[in-house]
């Protein structure tokens, strides 16, 4: 395994992240025990969930999970860089969702006892509020941090103007502010490029991929399909856009079985080879799909390949970030 450090942060990381999204509503307790003992195995130190993960609002299944795993010791939790996530609605009332200051502290407290620990590694905001300003977030946060509650602090699903607006802010309370930007990232999906991660860039942001494969699509859906073999294939946003995309879908599988590499590996690879990229994340849901995904570490991708992968799957406009990827 390879690793990294976290946007600019000391803290290392490796170069794939273990998704745990599936944990509990797809994936038994006892099949993700052994997925995240192997993920350690394999090198992967870098575990990301949410407290909204489940299907159940409020229980926190997934994390509860991850702590049970980690009370088994054998250091476990020292191994693993933590990340979880909060704003999501954790029950029916008014202040049990958003990032208000108050939600913020006791969402956290939640987290901590459901995990099992003392401290969350990363703790993000898993979508911009536009409600609440900087000033409340950023108070809520630098309690957190000075009471060892939390280490530092990351974002999810924010546009560029919003990682300004946040750096801004923080710099003026003298506070380490955004260390990371979880988003939606891949071949298919390439809007990021334009000013989310330029910004992210410049502030010395990681960006951390989620749905690397488009919900299944970049991961050889049209061979599992004329297989019988794609569930999620079927369903979600590779369902949504296979239509959309089918002509260059078939043209990258091919390609990939050109290169004898997996489609989900290449994918993947194409993304850590992407500039500010820290750890794609990876959400098996077993751990044949865990084993196979670490592969993509490993592979080097071509000049050639790279380019082939933009005629298939352009860059918005002229490519590279904005303006110049529309105007000059």
């Amino acid at each position: 395994m390879e690793f990294t450090n976290l946007g600019r942060t000391g803290l290392t990381v490796s170069r794939l992240c273990l998704g745990t999204m599936n944990f509990g509503p797809e994936t038994s307790e006892a099949d993700s025990f052994a997925i995240m003992d192997r993920a350690l195995e394999h090198g992967l130190n870098f575990f990301d969930t949410a407290n909204v993960y489940g299907r159940k609002v409020g229980e926190g299944v997934t994390e509860q999970i991850i702590g049970r795993w980690m009370a088994q010791g054998d250091g476990r939790r020292d191994k693993v860089v933590l990340a979880t996530k909060v704003y999501g609605r954790m029950g029916d009332w008014p202040n049990e969702r958003g990032l208000s200051a108050r939600h913020i502290v006791r969402a956290c407290e939640d987290s901590l006892r459901r995990l099992q620990t003392d401290t969350i590694d990363l703790y993000q905001m898993h979508h911009i509020s536009r409600t609440t300003p900087w000033e409340e977030i950023w108070q809520a946060m630098e309690l957190l941090v000075a009471q060892g509650k939390v280490s530092y602090v990351g974002s999810s699903n924010f546009a560029g103007w919003h990682l300004a607006r946040a750096q801004e802010s923080a710099a003026r309370r003298n506070f380490l502010g955004l260390v990371s930007e979880q988003c939606l990232y891949n071949l298919v999906a390439r809007g990021p490029e334009l000013e989310l991660i330029p910004a992210a860039q410049d502030f010395g942001i990681g960006i951390i991929p989620w749905s690397p494969l488009h919900g299944g699509l970049l991961s050889g859906v049209l061979r599992k399909l004329a297989a019988g073999e794609a569930g999620r294939g079927r369903t979600g946003r590779a369902a949504d856009d296979l239509a959309t995309y089918r002509e260059s879908i078939e043209a990258y599988e091919k390609l990939c079985a050109d290169l004898g590499q997996d489609p989900s590996n290449v994918a993947l690879a194409w993304l850590l080879s992407r500039p500010g990229v820290t750890a794609p994340i990876i959400g098996p849901r077993t751990m044949a799909q865990l084993d196979g995904a670490v592969a993509a570490v490993d592979i080097e991708l071509s000049k050639a390949t790279l380019g082939r992968l933009d005629e298939l799957f352009p860059p918005v406009g002229k490519g590279g970030p904005a303006p110049e990827a529309w105007a000059w």
